[in-house]
Formats: structure tokens, sequence, C-alpha cells
């Protein structure tokens, strides 16, 4: 009787819960003091309470989502639970395998024509954490039908943070999530295809099958904004993934945000800056005027000038800037030492230590090779005419030098206030003075709107390791945004990443998809056309209002009458405006640094990306698409934020991509 397997399934739940108790617990009991020295009890007190952290049990989501009855003639067990963690019980039995296992890749991947050794798969539908429902789907040749379990859980409403999608992971989506560490994998995906989960899923299958490897150099999770990193926070810490670095670019290179013209801003985000740069920074190295005179006691050791230019040259370039002034004063100390024994003395290191500090040589080093900062170094090449003409030679032209340079003299690097874009240059200054540490994987979301310099950065912090680049070419909004996927895994340093493409949507209605696809012939020709698996009928509604705004407040209420979150998206410029007219409608403004988890929000065009919502109303998209260069882009982003339901509300004309 279905009933009694219902019941079945409830009590290996029951049972599944209370063993990842007794886990817990175990763990909470286990001490660091048997570890030998403080620092020791420190780390090991430090892995222990991430291991506790990772045995939390979330109550509003099952163990396990699915079972698998196997008939292949192995020494694994012939069923297997397949949850977000692995759990077992006092003896050792797997109660639960974890979805990133092995074994468990046949609950994605098989299907009639290769069963992977299952008699069976079931899925299940659950409700705050309780089984609700099983479906079964017998994998002996016969087709399979649509999923009712599978559209259910899709379709739930999206009120709070983002929600992982393990139970949904579609075949195309598990091949990229189980890629190797070794390669770097590039998503281009339509909106509603799940690429910004399949980036976080494939960060939190690499932590489970390199565990060793990513804990020693680290994961980092790289977003547009801090609303967007809110948003997705609990994907990771609910697949037991707790010590993951997730944060903007801001937060990797300085949260410099000076106010720029986007036109100095997009020649500074040009790759050409960096042979620029590197020339600024090697123009400081210069041929050195004098010799070394080192004097102890009564002896006198000189190296000529020539033998330190000749030093200077085989070290200019071939090296970091601080290693190569490093390795610059223990040249000449090597260079006085051997003089020190042609004359009969043993000099040993603590002997060339001191004529490496030497008030000589540092008179050398200073005037040769300074040391510099990179605010120094930019400095000058925005203040200094001069400077810059050098280092730029024929790669700028006279007008981009002129773009370029300050409008007003700033006294000195000090007092210098620095753009966003500069960040990026700054950040390739400093990792051509000193080496950048590198993680072992990056995931970089919305890499389409990356600068060329901001993508070397980050490629700096993955130069030893891989990458996931996650975006949609139609979804570039900046002025420099990319479009081809090719150019930015090089600028990564990433050339052989693979570049793979999802293009059917589960979260956007195909009403509401079809309907902003009109605008890619506009905004990204080259792409193929998204497609949805939800129809969708009826969740398209356009509405013209002699006075938009003043309807909006009686569609905000028709929204929020239904079922999950509401976000009004509108033109930043309109924002303070909207909230003000919905004065009379509980609601919040979604911020920068906000968390945006009220249920009905206004929502920022400009903030908007990555982000979804239930239910979504666009006001005025003429105005989003003036607001900025790549308006269309934008409009593009705003109209593909809904999962249930899209509103557009307009007094002015639409785009006429839009009424076709």
């Amino acid at each position: 009787m279905p009933e009694n397997v219902l019941e079945a399934e409830r009590a290996h739940l029951a049972v599944a819960r209370a063993a990842l108790t007794s886990m817990r617990e175990h763990a909470e009991s286990l001490s660091a003091d048997a570890a030998g020295d403080w620092v020791s009890q420190q780390v090991l007190q430090g892995l222990l309470d991430q291991r506790v952290a990772a045995l939390a049990d979330h109550r509003d989501t099952p163990l396990f989502f699915g079972r698998l009855d196997r008939d292949a003639g192995d020494d694994l067990p012939s069923t297997i639970y397949v949850g977000r963690r692995h759990v077992h019980d006092d003896n050792s039995r797997a109660l639960v395998i974890d979805w990133r296992a092995p074994v468990s890749r046949a609950f994605y991947q098989a299907g009639p024509a290769d069963p992977m050794g299952v008699a069976l798969r079931r899925r299940f539908g659950y409700q705050g954490g309780d089984l609700t429902a099983y479906e079964d789907e017998p994998l002996d040749g016969r087709q399979l039908g649509e999923s009712r379990l599978l559209a259910e859980e899709i379709e739930r409403p999206r009120t709070g943070p983002m929600r992982d999608i393990v139970a949904t992971i579609q075949p195309d989506q598990d091949e990229i999530v189980r890629s190797g560490l070794d390669v770097t994998v590039c998503v281009q995906g339509a909106p509603g295809t799940g690429k910004t989960a399949v980036g976080l899923h494939r960060a939190a299958y690499l932590l489970f099958t390199h565990r060793e490897k990513l804990s020693r150099h680290g994961v980092m999770i790289v977003g547009p904004n801090r609303a967007f990193l809110s948003y997705i926070s609990s994907v990771l810490p609910a697949l037991g993934e707790v010590k993951v670095d997730q944060t903007t670019l801001a937060g990797v290179l300085g949260d410099h945000s000076f106010p720029e013209d986007p036109i100095r801003a997009a020649l500074k985000g040009d790759v050409r800056m960096a042979t620029v740069l590197k020339r600024a920074l090697w123009l400081h190295v210069t041929k050195p005027e004098e010799g070394v005179l080192y004097t102890k006691g009564i002896n006198r050791y000189r190296v000529a000038d020539h033998e330190v230019r000749e030093i200077v040259a085989s070290l200019r370039g071939t090296v970091r800037y601080a290693p190569g002034r490093e390795s610059l004063a223990q040249r000449l100390a090597h260079a006085v030492l051997v003089q020190m024994e042609r004359r009969g003395e043993s000099p040993d290191d603590r002997t060339q230590a001191a004529v490496a500090r030497s008030a000589s040589v540092k008179r050398v080093l200073d005037a040769a090779w300074p040391k510099l900062t990179p605010e120094q170094v930019l400095f000058r090449l925005l203040s200094d005419a001069a400077f810059l003409s050098r280092a730029a030679r024929s790669d700028l032209s006279p007008a981009e030098q002129e773009t370029l340079l300050w409008d007003k003299p700033t006294k000195s690097y000090r007092s210098a206030k620095w753009s966003a874009a500069d960040a990026a240059l700054l950040d390739e200054i400093a990792g051509l003075i000193e080496r950048i540490p590198s993680h072992g994987h990056v995931v970089v979301d919305e890499a389409q709107d990356l600068s060329a310099m901001q993508l070397r950065a980050l490629g700096r912090r993955c130069r030893t390791g891989s990458a996931t680049v996650l975006g949609d070419l139609a979804q570039g909004t900046t002025p420099w945004s990319a479009r081809s996927w090719t150019t930015v895994l090089e600028h990564l340093g990433q050339p052989s990443g693979e570049v793979t493409e999802l293009t059917m949507g589960f979260r956007v209605p195909r009403e509401i998809l079809d309907y902003a696809a009109r605008l890619l012939p506009s905004v990204a020709p080259e792409l193929a056309v998204p497609r949805s698996l939800r129809p969708g009928a009826g969740s398209l509604t356009v509405r013209h209002a002699p006075d938009a705004a003043a309807a909006l407040p009686d569609a905000v209420r028709q929204a929020a009458e239904r079922d999950g979150s509401v976000g009004v998206i509108v033109a930043d410029s309109a924002v303070a405006a909207v909230s003000a007219a919905l004065a009379g409608v509980p609601h919040a403004v979604l911020g920068a640094e906000s968390p945006g988890r009220e249920r009905v929000l206004v929502v920022p065009a400009g903030l908007a990306k990555g982000l979804e919502y239930d239910h979504v109303i666009v006001l005025e998209p003429a105005d989003i698409v003036a607001a900025e260069d790549r308006g269309l882009a934008r409009l593009y982003v705003v109209l593909t934020r809904a999962v249930t339901s899209l509103t557009v509300l307009h007094s002015r004309d639409l785009p006429d991509q839009l009424t076709i």
C-alpha cells in the first residue's frame, strides 16, 4: 500500500535524524586538548568546530530526497538513500549517502538507455522537512514520463534566500557539477537555467572530492554585490560546507568606489593597461650612477659602478619587483664578500646579511631600485603626463593618455581617491611587485560584466588552481561587457577552459522567457534562443496605465495575495519615489548591502541581476533602458527575474522590440 510505503520511509528518516544527532553529539564531545601544543590545539579545535557546524540538521529540509534500488553485482548496498550529507548509525552502516559520492551519480544520470545498475529510482516530496509523497521511476527500458514531484520542487515559491538544487539537478547540470578539479569550466547560461546554483554545487562537490587539497588552498565565491551574496548565502551551509569565502570583487580588490567617468573607467579596464602598468613599474629601475663602497674597520671594499649596472641589468624584468630588489641587495653583498675572501677573510652568512643591510648598499638600492607601493606607481602614472607617455608608448593614443590623466591634480598618493577601475590596476601592480596567493578553486558569477583587468585580478587568485566561470553574454550591462567567453578565459589566465552552454530553463515560465527573448537580437544576436520547460500560460501581463506609478500599489497588493516573494523592479533613479508611492503597502528597499529577505521588495534594476522573485512587477521599462548605454541588456535581465508571474506596468511607450 502506498501509505505503508510512505510510513516506512518516514520511519527511515526518523532513524537517520537520530543518527545525525548522535554524530553531532559525538563531534561536540571531542576535545582538542589532546594536541601537543597551543597552536595545534587551536587548529584542531577549528576543525572540530567546522565538523560540528557541518553536521547541523536543517529541519526545513529532509536528510534525503531520493532512493536508488540497485541490481548491480557489487559490494554496495542494494538500497541507497541519497541526501545532502552522509549519515551513518553507531555500527557505521550508511543510512544516507552524500549526493556527491560516486554511487549517487546514478540518481541524476540513470535513464532507460543506461540504467547504471539501478532498477528503480524513487523521488520524495516533502514539506517543512517532512516526507509527504513519493514517486517511483522504474529503469527497465520503459520511457519515463515527466516527474510530477520534480516539477513541483522546481516551481516551489521562492520566499527567502536561494535554496540548493540537489533534488532537481538535471543530467547536463550534473556533468558540469562533477567536472574535475583540474578543469576550468565556463557556463554560458540563459536566465532560469540554474547556472549560479550549478556553480555553487560544483564548489560543494569539489570540496567533498578534494577535501584535503582544497582545505589548504581554499575555495572562493565571487559575486556581483553583497545583496547577491546574501541571496546565495544559505546554499553551501545547507550542503554541509561552512568554510568557503564568499565575497565580491570589491572584497577581493578593496572597496574603492570614487565615482568615475564611464569612458575613463572602460579604458582603465582595457587589457592594454597591463602592458602599460608593467612598463610604469620597471621604469623606476634606473642605471646606477655609483658603485658600492663598504667599509669594515680599516678595510674598504668597492664594487665598481659598471659591475652594479651589470647586476641590475641581469635582474631587471626577470623576477617580481620586490624579490628583485632583495636579490640585488644580496648580489651586491656577495660581490663584497668575494673581495673579502680574496683578501684571506672568511665571511659567513651573518656578514653577507650585514652588508646587504648596510647604508652603502641601501643607497644604491634606493637610487637604482627604489622600494615602491602600487599606489605610488599608479599615482605617478595618472598624474604625470610625461611619465604616462613613456609607459604607454604606442599602446595608448595621445587622446587615450589624455583621458587617463586626472582632471584635478592630487598632492600625494596618500590623499588620492581611487575608483573601482583603479582597484584592478592597483592589484595588477601589486602582482608585479609581490606574488599574490592562489586559491585551489574560484567561482566567478556574472563574469560577463568584468573588465579584462578585473578578470586578470581574479586570475591571479586561481593561478595554480582552476575556476568555474558563470554568466550570460546577453546580460552584460557594463561598458566593457564581454562578447566572447574565449576572451574571458584568456584574460582569466585559463585559456584551456571548457565552455558549455545551458539553454533549457527550469525556473522562468516559457511565456515570460519568450517575451524577454525578443530583446536578444539587439543585445546578443549570436546566442541561441533560450527555452523553458514550464509553459506558464497566463504568467505574463503587459498593462498600459495613464499613470503607472499610481496604479502600482494595487498591482503590488494583488501580487502579494499569492504565495511567494514579490519584486518591484524599477530604474535606479526611481527607487525613492516608488518606495514613497508604496507607503501604504508593507515593503522594503533592496540595497547593495541589505539581505533583502522581506516578502515585498523594491529592487533597483542595477541590483536585480542573479536574483529571483516569484512575482515581478516591472515599472516603466523605457526608464530602465534610458538609464544606461546597455539599457536593453539591463531590461533583459529585469524581465527574466520572475519564476511565477511577470507584470509589466507602463505609461511610456515600450521599446520597439517588445511591441512586435
